[in-house]
């Protein structure tokens, strides 16, 4: 995640860079605040912003890929499409910080916009493979939902406490609490090798446990749940 917010918003750490983005900031904050206008929103983008929207393009294609592939579970190219979206929408989330370093320009929405993609390319994306692959018991459901509940908790912290983490000299910030939401992509290189080696619907790995019953689950969704705790 590369919160460009954060990593702009101090004049002592970026020199000239921190006082143009504070000027930007200002002119970002009158146009939002304005009753009228053309185009306010649209006019408070920057570049980086516009490369954080492909991520989340990325991410949603990935969702669409994955409903696509449900509809024919013979044809698996919809379904390489839903794993292959996510990497992309990684390389966008690292050059959106980069940009934005390279241009000394924040935004007020940078962070925001980088959150809710993020959510949705490492978060959303990566359980909706899991349902498409046949992780769909009632009790599935309920494990992925954590995964992706722990992710926007996780995602949410950062938006509050990023203001007062420690900055190295270029204003990035030095640690992060929790595991990052990108690192989700560990699973989604996981389901890709399982998919390579057919091993979907009936053939997951370590089948199903408490079958026939309202308990029964895929042990592997376990792992989500693992992912998920490590993240807030």
């Amino acid at each position: 995640m590369s919160r460009r917010t954060s990593n702009l918003s101090s004049g002592s750490d970026q020199g000239t860079g921190g006082v143009t983005g504070d000027s930007s900031q200002e002119k970002q904050k009158k146009l939002l605040q304005a009753d009228t206008g053309h185009f306010n929103m649209v006019r408070t983008l920057h570049l980086a912003d516009l490369i954080t929207e492909l991520n989340g393009f990325c991410g949603f294609m990935s969702v669409l890929s994955s409903m696509r592939y449900l509809t024919n579970p013979e044809d698996n190219a919809p379904l390489w499409a839903a794993l292959i979206f996510m990497p992309f929408g990684l390389f966008f989330d690292f050059m959106d910080g980069r940009v934005a370093r390279w241009r000394k320009k924040s935004s007020l929405m940078g962070q925001e916009l980088d959150s809710l993609a993020d959510l949705i390319s490492f978060g959303v994306a990566p359980a909706s493979v899991a349902f498409a692959i046949g992780i769909r018991s009632p009790v599935d459901h309920l494990l992925l939902s954590f995964f992706v509940l722990c992710g926007l908790t996780r995602l949410a912290r950062f938006n509050v406490t990023v203001a007062v983490l420690p900055k190295d000299k270029t204003g990035k910030s030095t640690h992060f609490e929790g595991t990052p939401i990108p690192t989700s992509l560990s699973i989604a290189s996981l389901m890709a090798y399982w998919v390579s080696q057919g091993w979907t619907h009936e053939n997951l790995p370590f089948g199903l446990a408490a079958q026939d019953t309202i308990f029964e689950f895929h042990p592997v969704a376990l792992l989500f749940v693992l992912w998920g705790c490590l993240m807030p």
